[in-house]
């Protein structure tokens, strides 16, 4: 029979794997791409999982002056749907490190 204190450092060493499987994902993240979109495809905005903006597409046809105001408001568009893609992502993809250590779905680890 496993004493009190062996079961505790079983249980720190679970801890420290998962954190650190969590850490490594954390990591992925980055290097995970999505892509944004608005006005039909006229502006993209290609973002890491992670959130941080890699490039901007915009159609041609918004290059002039009198359609700065939808430009504007299709980059910002664009903008919100990478990040909710990027959210999305990294999501899943903790959930995937969460699922493998067995841990319950919607379990709230506190890393």
């Amino acid at each position: 029979m496993k004493s009190m204190e062996d079961m505790i450092q079983a249980a720190q060493r679970a801890a420290e794997t998962i954190q650190k499987q969590m850490g490594e994902a954390q990591g992925r993240l980055d290097s995970i791409e999505v892509e944004g979109v608005a006005g039909g495809g006229l502006v993209r905005i290609r973002a890491s999982a992670k959130g941080r903006v890699i490039g901007v597409s915009i159609d041609d046809s918004l290059l002039n002056v009198s359609e700065k105001g939808i430009l504007e408001d299709l980059v910002a568009a664009a903008f919100n749907d990478a990040r909710t893609r990027a959210d999305a992502t990294a999501a899943e993809e903790m959930q995937k490190v969460q699922m493998a250590a067995g841990i319950p779905a919607g379990f709230k680890l506190p890393f």
